[in-house]
């Protein structure tokens, strides 16, 4: 395969700005976080919350999403630090679960959003783009550290991958499937997809989020099927797969059952902290179904 018909990978995994010394695994992830705190403060307002709230959501919920990706990582990969647990700190190397990382951060997202009034259904439609927004950014973290890639190929697209980053057996193979390409991708698919549908309205309250969940399910099973890299097994099937299927079900499941709960007037949602009415309500933004019911523009 000639250079050109190839994805190059870097031959570091640092940005280096003078003195200072960035991972750029670090470096990707906090865009994907900034990119999605910044959407979701945009779309706040339109679900009941503030500003305030998303900040809160994001401070909290990134942090124990962090936690549970680790967590989630590790347990998955006990062989890689077994004799050596020193390294299961060592975030910056590369090693986040996303499955883990949606539980933790989800459940720590509801217990704020609990604390901070605001309904946990417009909560979930709030954040249920960022997500995929901040994975996909986030991903090509990946890029740099030359892992999250699939089987060889020679497909025009294939990635390079340096012999010390290849899998035991895989040595003479040069090129592979660039997976973390393929789920950067698709999950830039799904926050768009995600904020059409929120556009046209419809979806009922925490229908978006289930959407995401499901979305995000199906596209890890096709990424997960490509991977050769060694992988937490349940009954000679890789965890992450029976992960994904789970999200694929449990996701279509929380849109049939959300989406069978009464419609509810959502106008006590915008009343703003001082007991003040919030200006939305009678701002020509302000639409109103054929039911009377208010519907608000998405982001």
């Amino acid at each position: 395969m000639s250079f050109l018909a190839s994805i190059p990978s870097p031959s570091t995994a640092a940005i280096h700005l003078g003195p200072l010394r960035v991972t750029a695994y670090g470096l990707m992830i906090a865009l994907g976080v900034t990119a999605a705190v910044e959407l979701g403060r945009r779309r706040a307002p339109k679900r009941g919350g503030t500003a305030d709230d998303l900040s809160a959501l994001a401070l909290w919920g990134v942090l124990a999403g962090l936690v549970g990706a680790r967590v989630y990582h590790v347990i998955t990969d006990l062989g890689r630090f077994r004799g050596n647990w020193i390294e299961t700190l060592f975030v910056w190397n590369g090693g986040l679960g996303i499955p883990g990382g949606l539980i933790g951060g989800g459940l720590c997202g509801a217990w704020v959003a609990h604390r901070r009034g605001l309904r946990l259904a417009n909560a979930m439609d709030i954040v249920a783009p960022a997500i995929p927004l901040a994975q996909s950014i986030g991903r090509w973290g990946n890029w740099w550290n030359q892992e999250l890639f699939g089987r060889p190929t020679s497909l025009p697209w294939a990635l390079r991958i340096d012999e010390r980053f290849r899998p035991v057996g895989y040595e003479r193979f040069t090129t592979f499937h660039p997976a973390f390409l393929y789920e950067s991708l698709w999950n830039l698919a799904l926050c768009g997809s995600l904020l059409l549908l929120d556009r046209r309205g419809r979806t009922k309250p925490g229908q978006l989020f289930w959407l995401f969940v499901a979305g995000y399910g199906l596209g890890r099973l096709w990424i997960e099927s490509l991977r050769i890299d060694d992988a937490f097994l349940l009954g000679g099937i890789r965890v992450n797969l029976l992960m994904s299927l789970a999200a694929v079900v449990g996701g279509l499941g929380g849109y049939i059952v959300q989406g069978r709960k009464a419609p509810k007037q959502d106008t006590d949602d915008y009343v703003d902290r001082n007991g003040g009415e919030d200006s939305d309500l009678s701002s020509p933004t302000t639409a109103y179904d054929a039911t009377g019911a208010t519907t608000y523009p998405a982001c």
